[in-house]
This record gives C-alpha cells, structure tokens and sequence, in this order.
C-alpha cells in the first residue's frame, strides 16, 4: 500500500516515503502555500522530527524539496510537535514535523503545518493533487539554520506559571522517556515547577509507545516503576510528544477522556 493521509498527515512504509514520496509531498505543499498566498518567495519553513531512524534522511528530503520551491528550511532538530507548532506560528511560518507518532519504527509520516495552524481536509486534497506532477528525483540537502534551541526554549516557557506557585514542589514524578521526542522539554517543565524528576527507560532505539490504546507492557513497567521508585506519579508522552501519558500514585492509567475534563476544569 502507497504512502497516504490519515488520521495526522501522511504515513506509510519508510520506503514508500524515501522513494521519493515525502519530497514530492513537501513540494506539493510548498506550492499549495504559494499559490493560496500563505507563504511568499524566500519564506522560511521550520522542520522538527521524531527520534526514529528514518527521520533524518526524510527531513533531509523534504528540506531539499521545499529549497527547490523557493522556500528556506529552518532546523528544528528533534522535538516535540506542539513545539515546532508553536515556533513556526509565531514567526507566522509553515512547518514540516517528520515523525510517525506512535506506529512502528519501519514507518514514518509527515505532519503539514500552515503559518496558523495544522492542514485541513482541503488542504490534503490541494496538496495530493499537485503531488503527481512534483518531481520525484533526489535533490542535494540545503545547509540550514538550527533553531532547535530556541524552538525548545519557547516551549518550555509558554508552561512557566501555569500550575500555581508550589502546587507540584516537592512531588516525585517519574518520566517515562523511552524514545519520545517530548523527553526533554517534559523534563524542563517539570524541574521549572519544582518536581523531583526520576527519568526512567531512555531507549536509543525506538520504542511505538501508543498512550491511547496502551499496551500491557507499557502498563506493566510503569506500575512497577511507581511501586519500586516510590512515586507521586508518572508521566510519558508518545513519539513526537502530542499525546500525554499519565500513571496515577496508585500505577492505574489515567485515561485520555478523564485528563480531558481535568484540563477543561481547570482552564475554566
């Protein structure tokens, strides 16, 4: 089965994407941009990616494809995706997240960000339309700039203050960091707003970690981890961080719909 759009951007086998496909997608939405006014001549276009292996050689792609269109890509190295969201939509830029979520490592994807948010229906359809007749041919990487700094930078400080003052101090929260691009940042907040962060699991190699329909081996370790490192609680993300993860004291997941009602109450 080709690559194709679902649920988040495009996916498919790292082949299927490699052979030329997520290039022809990237200059399809270079296009699309230009030619809906959303992006002029010369216009930099900001590029993040997920920790699979894959990921490099595909941001390299797309990086040389959107160049070709007359676009400059900006590094944003490996971070979450809300992260390369927010950097690209406050310089009112477009941006390219190389990631595949939370399927496994022989796949990957493309998530497409307009300067003011990520792509609709209409928009997919824009761009697998001007897709066929985007060269398909490989292209020389450009060099890029690296933002991946400052991208992280501002993440972190958009969390600053928003727990009150001493809420979290002093709580132990283990962070489940397998190989999620969020590890990092989540680390950040967490130290910012005065949790004894205990990091567990780092794997260089990447681990599918599915925060909605979680595995049996996922809720294994992190009960056990709550149990044997004396925790508050623990917090994971998926790969490309924008899908949360929590384990409540008792090492009981807490599900997806009760965080959404938490969150709802407390931003009122």
């Amino acid at each position: 089965m080709a690559a194709k759009f679902g649920t988040s951007g495009l996916r498919g086998l790292v082949g299927e994407l490699t052979d030329g496909t997520a290039a022809a997608h990237a200059r399809a939405f270079a296009r699309h941009l230009r030619q809906a006014g959303m992006a002029k001549a010369g216009a930099p276009i900001f590029l993040g990616r997920d920790m699979r292996a894959s990921s490099p050689e595909i941001t390299a792609q797309c990086a040389a494809a959107l160049a070709t269109e007359g676009l400059e890509p900006v590094d944003c190295g490996v971070l979450p995706t809300p992260a390369l969201a927010l950097h690209a939509m406050t310089r009112g830029a477009a941006a390219l997240m190389i990631t595949g979520s939370h399927i496994p490592d022989d796949r990957n994807g493309v998530k497409f960000y307009r300067p003011d948010g990520e792509i609709d229906k209409n928009d997919e359809a824009a761009i697998a339309r001007l897709a066929p007749d985007c060269s398909t041919e490989p292209m020389p990487a450009p060099t890029m700039r690296d933002e991946t700094s400052e991208a992280l930078t501002a993440f972190v400080a958009r969390y600053r203050g928003f727990a009150p003052d001493g809420l979290l101090r002093g709580l132990r929260i283990g962070l489940y960091q397998h190989s999620s691009a969020a590890s990092g940042a989540l680390a950040a907040i967490l130290t910012e707003a005065g949790v004894e962060v205990v990091p567990l699991g780092r794997s260089d190699v990447f681990i599918p970690v599915d925060t909605e329909a979680v595995s049996e081996e996922t809720r294994r370790l992190a009960a056990g981890w709550v149990g044997s490192e004396k925790l508050d609680a623990l917090v994971s993300a998926d790969g490309d961080g924008d899908r949360p993860l929590v384990i409540d004291e008792t090492g009981g997941v807490v599900r997806g719909d009760g965080l959404g009602l938490i969150v709802a109450r407390h931003l009122g």
